[in-house]
Parts: structure tokens; C-alpha cells; sequence
């Protein structure tokens, strides 16, 4: 069992809970997450992109001290009315995430790209369907950045505003992974990759996390073996996904390869113990005391 991997401490009371029928399942809120690639040098020691991450605070109720990628939940705002679109249709997104309703992919798109934003102060939208922006580090970009993480502006505001479109294809859906039932705090989280458009550079703007830093994904997975970095589950299976590809072009164009079948937790109990398993990554398969215990990293 790899030593980097985030489980809390409650996890074992709430399985047996669960599997009493003393616990009811949450509705999993819809949420997103970017894998932010740029691509290193000529002179770098090794081929392949680097991926941004943050490590979240300890403080945080979910996955304190873990790395991570920018993102976050949906704004009900994502869902109210058709914004500045380019990239594929609407009706394409909906398809490949696997939602029922255009404003839905919409959401889901837009949650993406807002967080990316609002956590590492990189926007992926333009004034044409073709053009990104450049330098966002200016006050004015501060301003706007700092209201709608606190909800005084909507995406669709922000896009209007500043007469831009939200360039979808610059990102591609990778993977999606559904909290376990157990938690009480649940996802339902799309992850998206996504290359650093020229001219930009990412900030350690995030007040949810108290580091950032750009990794090779094979070495972020290296060092999740060697238990130096906390993840989840979905994190390092997805590092180890983006590990073969050389360039952020490569692993973009890889997208629409991937598989989208959600991913989610199962516990059952085996005599003594209960078996904690994520159906198709063996490696995250945990045994805990059914009496009692456990937690922790494992």
C-alpha cells in the first residue's frame, strides 16, 4: 500500500454506519478541477510537462494537507444562462461529461475554468474564438479575480464585462470521480486538463492552500510512493495517467480518449473486516478492523 494516501480518520465509523443503514447518503455537489500543464524547457534533465499543485491548508475540513489541483464546486450562477462560448458545442460537452442538460456541461465547464482563475489567477477565455488573454496580474484582474471568489460576481458578469468567451477548447475532460457515500462532505468532480496559455503565469493566490508548486507528474506519483506527498486517490491516478505524455499539447490531444465512467467508493464487509475498494484501482484497496480503528495515512 502506497504511504502518501489521505484517509481520514472517521473514515471506518461512517463505512459501518453506512452499511447499517445509520447513515444517508449526501447528494454529491457537482464540481471541477484542472490539470494545469506547462511545458519545460530545452535544457530541462528530464522530458515532459510539469503540473501545477496546491497543497491544502491543514485547516481545511476536506483533505487538509493534501496536493491537489485547482478547482472547486459549482456556482447555481454557472447554470442561469448561456455565456460567451467557443470550442465544441454545448450539446458535444454535455455528451462527453455525461450530463443530461446543455446548462449543465455549461456549469460544469465553467466551474473548470473560474477555479483555474480564482486559484491560480490563469483564465482560459479570450476576446475571439480564437485569441486567450495575456498578462492577468494586473490590479484590475486582481479586483475582478477577489470578487468572484466571494460571489459578488458571476462568471457569466466577469465574461461580459470584459467582453470575453470562454475558450473550451483549451480543455479537455480527463476523468470524474464521485465522493464516497460515507463522506459527509461529497463531489462529484470532472477533471479537466488544460495547457498554460502564453503569456500567463499562475500565482499562489489560492486561500485554500499554503503551497503551489509545478512537478512532473511522474515525480508527484514518484514521491506519493515514497509517502512525502499526501494525495487522494483520483489525484495520483490521474498524475499517473498524464506521466507518459512529453508535451501539454500531447496529453490535451489525449483527452478525448479517456475513460468518463464516474468513479466511485464501495465498503463491504469481509468477517472481520471491512474492505474499502475504487472498482478498477486495486492499488486503493483498504482493509480496516471492523470493530473499530483505523484512519489516518496508509
Amino acid at each position: 500500500m502506497s504511504q502518501g494516501q489521505w484517509y481520514p480518520p472517521e473514515w471506518p465509523d461512517r463505512i459501518r454506519a453506512l452499511a447499517a443503514g445509520e447513515l444517508t447518503a449526501v447528494t454529491p455537489r457537482r464540481a471541477a478541477t484542472v490539470m494545469l500543464l506547462r511545458d519545460r524547457g530545452p535544457q530541462a534533465p528530464a522530458p515532459g510537462p510539469v503540473v501545477h499543485m496546491l497543497r491544502r491548508r491543514t485547516s481545511m475540513a476536506f483533505a487538509g494537507g493534501a496536493y491537489a489541483y485547482p478547482g472547486g464546486g459549482v456556482d447555481p450562477r454557472d447554470d442561469d444562462r448561456l455565456i460567451g462560448w467557443a470550442g465544441p458545442p454545448l450539446e458535444q460537452w454535455a455528451d462527453r461529461l455525461g450530463v443530461a442538460t446543455v446548462t449543465e456541461a455549461q456549469a460544469v465547464v465553467c466551474a473548470a475554468v473560474r477555479e483555474t482563475f480564482e486559484e491560480a489567477g490563469v483564465l482560459l477565455a479570450g476576446p475571439t474564438a480564437t485569441t486567450v488573454v495575456g498578462d492577468t496580474t494586473g490590479d484590475d484582474w486582481e479586483a475582478d479575480r477577489e470578487a468572484l471568489v466571494a460571489r459578488d460576481l458571476s462568471f457569466a458578469e466577469f465574461l461580459d464585462r470584459r467582453g470575453l468567451v470562454l475558450r473550451s477548447d483549451l480543455l479537455g475532460a480527463w476523468a470524474r470521480w464521485i465522493t464516497p457515500e460515507f463522506e459527509p462532505r461529497r463531489y462529484d468532480t470532472w477533471f479537466f486538463v488544460a495547457a498554460l496559455p502564453e503569456g500567463q503565469r499562475t500565482r499562489d493566490v489560492s486561500t485554500e492552500a499554503d503551497r503551489t508548486v509545478w512537478i512532473a507528474p511522474g515525480e508527484a506519483a514518484r514521491r506519493y510512493d515514497a509517502g512525502e506527498l499526501l494525495m487522494m486517490p483520483p489525484t495520483v491516478t490521474t498524475l499517473r495517467a498524464l506521466a507518459p505524455y512529453r508535451t501539454a499539447a500531447e496529453a490535451l490531444e489525449a483527452a478525448d480518449v479517456q475513460d468518463m465512467t464516474p468513479v466511485l467508493a464501495q465498503a463491504r464487509l469481509e468477517g472481520d473486516e471491512l474492505v474499502l475498494t475504487w472498482p478498477g484501482h486495486d492499488e486503493f484497496t483498504k482493509h480496516v478492523p471492523a470493530a473499530g480503528g483505523g484512519g489516518g495515512a496508509a
